[in-house]
């Protein structure tokens, strides 16, 4: 990880969580999102429940955090019975001063990117390690159907060598021999593009190729970010307000320091 130790990042990823709580409150429908960062924030919600005494209703995206919420005591409900969740919390893999997302690290892009949109307001938490100025240099993950799935990496790298992108290779995830399965039984393609330049329109294109299921760009959908410093610093970003060299331009209104917040 540059620029951050991993356990700095630990800490700063519990920072963020941990704002991300003000965010919630009796009775709400939460969608809990995956990863590292998520759950971490799914260990931080389970402790406020107790302490709180909420009534609170929890949508999971991937069977890992299923596991985890259950084994904390997080009442799980499937969303085909919740519909709609009042709020739900996420962390990515890359986000862009417009508060794009590249996300799918974690092999759960397709539950993150239905209960996102089945959310009043998609919040993302994640350490300051995950600004960047575009989007890009982390590998963006496209989730496509194990059948023909090799044609359909051809068409992925075909359109991305005409797109404004800097790169087109694309990977199957785990090899061929040993493919990685998403919880829906398919097959994610890992695409290193470098540098992507307009999200919304390239996650577009790109679920308009047959066999795929979803890609990884989630443009126009985070409400907010929740960025969490090693030193305390806890930055909250708006859209245009998002800035990876911490320019206190991009801060809102308000600052706390070392177990503080920048809000």
């Amino acid at each position: 990880m540059t620029g951050i130790l991993l356990a700095d990042a630990h800490s700063a990823k519990k920072f963020a969580a941990n704002r991300a709580l003000e965010h919630i409150d009796d009775g709400m429908r939460i969608g809990l999102g995956s990863g590292s960062t998520a759950l971490i924030f799914v260990r931080e919600l389970a402790d406020a429940v107790v302490r709180n005494e909420w009534n609170v209703t929890c949508v999971s995206t991937s069977s890992s955090t299923s596991r985890v919420a259950i084994e904390l005591g997080l009442g799980l409900s499937p969303l085909n019975e919740v519909l709609h969740l009042d709020i739900a919390i996420d962390g990515a893999d890359e986000i862009d001063p417009g508060l794009n997302l590249v996300k799918g690290g974690g092999g759960a892009l397709l539950q993150e990117k239905i209960v996102a949109a089945a959310s009043e307001t998609m919040i993302v938490i994640a350490d300051s390690s995950k600004l960047v100025e575009s989007l890009g240099s982390f590998p963006l993950p496209v989730e496509v159907t194990r059948f023909g799935w090799k044609s359909t990496m051809s068409r992925l790298r075909d359109f991305f060598g005409t797109s404004d992108v800097d790169g087109s290779e694309c990977k199957l995830r785990g090899g061929e021999g040993d493919p990685y399965l998403t919880d829906e039984g398919n097959f994610i393609v890992d695409a290193s593009l470098g540098r992507i330049g307009n999200p919304e329109a390239i996650a577009a294109e790109i679920n308009c190729i047959p066999g795929v299921v979803e890609n990884g760009l989630f443009a126009n959908i985070a409400s907010s970010a929740i960025v969490g410093w090693p030193n305390g610093d806890v930055e909250v970003l708006s859209e245009g307000k998002c800035n990876p060299i911490m320019n206190s331009a991009a801060i809102e209104v308000g600052s706390q320091s070392a177990g503080g917040v920048h809000v």
